[in-house]
């Protein structure tokens, strides 16, 4: 089906197509690329127009370029505009514009991305729906989301995020959402903000994007949620609250099970009783809100319910497996719980206390105790407050349950030092360093947790992990993998 054809991406973005070309994708990156793609020549870290000619052998239907990039032909498929992020954005706010899609935009500090993807299961399996790819929720992410939807979308699926004041309304803007679902405050980026207040009046302006008549999905729980209320009612929108104190969808109580999480909640004082496949509060509050927004946005709540049931965490963001660690008695064991694609104090202390749950094993390993373990890295983004805020870890509940605390990092430091010297575990500076060590720190019925921002690369240690076995479902049985 054709997203973009020269004539309109022309109208679109004021710019001069050059041949008479269909593009059935829009891209930017040539290692993804699909044939029929339109190629956007972005320039960040390295200039698109350098890879124009290689998106072109690959099968791209054209590129958006500001010039005809050097061995490219002259006649070649293109759209040449002034500024290609303007171009970018001015496709995505024509896709916008010509199609009936009930629209949700979600940001918060912790849980963008699962609760996009939880709604993108749910509303999944109520219509037509376009969603966020991986976390592309910046200022060229949102535009490529945008640009990417089909005409006929019947709901669609905004993440957007921010690193620094400003940021929100005007991606927010652009998408226009009916809903504008907001996870949480935490503290995040305080590098760029005074304190928390900052980080909430930023959140709040996704507000500013709403449709008129459209509906604001709020976390009442979070210490700022005042804030985000009031922002609401400002902009004269209809605010819709969840959480423990929420006043609209109500969390009443969770049962963390093994790899499960049942939710028993109210929606507008009717009972509402959910399942989740991860373990967390912090996936209860997601799901609660999504619900919420899916609601709101008009999809039918018990189906959606049901749906929710059916969803469990990507990789990196709390999945659960089970690393068979001996080939011939695959009850040698041991489970992986993957949170390593970011980490800031709130999201740690939910993992934390998801590890302080886990079932051990006892009596299958050279150590006859299961263990709970953490491999913990530097929280980035922090300010000045960082060292503290790492160090604060050591004090939670859960790390009394924990047994073993390995740390990554300058700032994880201070959480080792703070650490009773039984929880201590191994401090390096690197995870490549980490990773090396993994075999030795682990065995049989333990259960051990993954998680740091990005930057600090702690995936090593999840392939470390992966690479002392090999990993099955966790709904599965190891044997049945003889």
């Amino acid at each position: 089906m054709t997203l973009w054809s020269a004539e309109e991406a022309a109208e679109a973005t004021g710019g001069q197509a050059i041949g008479a070309w269909r593009a059935t994708g829009v891209s930017i990156d040539t290692r993804t690329l699909k044939p029929g793609d339109l190629f956007v020549a972005l320039k960040d870290v390295r200039d698109g127009h350098d890879f124009v000619a290689q998106a072109l052998e690959k099968g791209a239907a054209a590129a958006l370029v500001t010039h005809v990039p050097e061995g490219v032909a002259e006649d070649a498929p293109l759209l040449i505009v002034d500024d290609v992020l303007a171009g970018l954005e001015a496709l995505g706010g024509t896709a916008r514009a010509r199609t009936q899609a009930r629209v949700v935009a979600i940001t918060g500090s912790v849980g963008k991305t699962s609760t996009k993807e939880m709604l993108r299961a749910i509303l999944s399996d109520q219509g037509r729906t376009h969603a966020s790819v991986a976390s592309y929720n910046n200022h060229w992410g949102v535009p490529l989301t945008l640009a990417r939807m089909p005409a006929d979308t019947e709901y669609a699926v905004i993440e957007i995020g921010m690193n620094h004041p400003g940021e929100i309304a005007p991606l927010a803007k652009m998408a226009r959402p009916h809903v504008a679902m907001i996870t949480t405050v935490a503290a995040a980026h305080l590098e760029a903000f005074e304190d928390i207040t900052g980080i909430a009046v930023e959140k709040a302006s996704i507000i500013d994007g709403l449709e008129y008549g459209g509906t604001a999905v709020l976390n009442n729980d979070c210490s700022t949620a005042a804030i985000l209320q009031a922002k609401a009612h400002d902009a004269k929108r209809r605010d819709i609250g969840f959480g423990e104190h929420g006043f609209d969808f109500v969390l009443k109580s969770i049962d963390l099970g093994r790899d499960t999480t049942v939710v028993q909640a109210e929606a507008h004082e009717a009972p509402l009783l959910f399942k989740i496949g991860a373990v967390g509060k912090h996936f209860a509050m997601n799901g609660l809100g999504a619900l919420a927004a899916a609601e709101a946005l008009g999809a039918d709540l018990a189906l959606a319910a049901q749906s929710l049931g059916r969803w469990s965490p990507y990789q990196g963001r709390g999945a659960r497996e089970v690393i068979v660690l001996d080939p011939v008695d695959t009850h040698m064991t041991l489970e992986l719980i993957d949170d390593s694609y970011n980490a800031n104090p709130t999201s740690m202390a939910a993992a934390l206390d998801v590890l302080a749950a886990a079932e051990v094993t006892n009596d299958i390993g050279r150590v006859s105790k299961g263990r709970r373990i953490a491999f913990v890295g530097d929280m980035k983004e922090l300010g000045a407050d960082g060292a503290r805020m790492h160090a604060d870890l050591a004090a939670l509940e859960a790390a009394e349950i924990i047994d073993v605390i390995h740390c990554v990092g300058p700032l994880m430091q201070h959480l080792h030092d703070a650490l009773p010297a039984q929880k201590q575990g191994q401090w390096t500076e690197t995870a490549e360093e980490m990773a090396a060590q993994v075999p030795r720190r682990l065995d049989s019925g333990d259960v051990v947790l993954v998680k740091g921002s990005l930057s600090m690369k702690l995936a090593l240690i999840v392939d470390a992990i992966r690479k002392m076995g090999h990993p099955v479902d966790m709904g599965a049985d190891p044997q049945d993998n003889e």
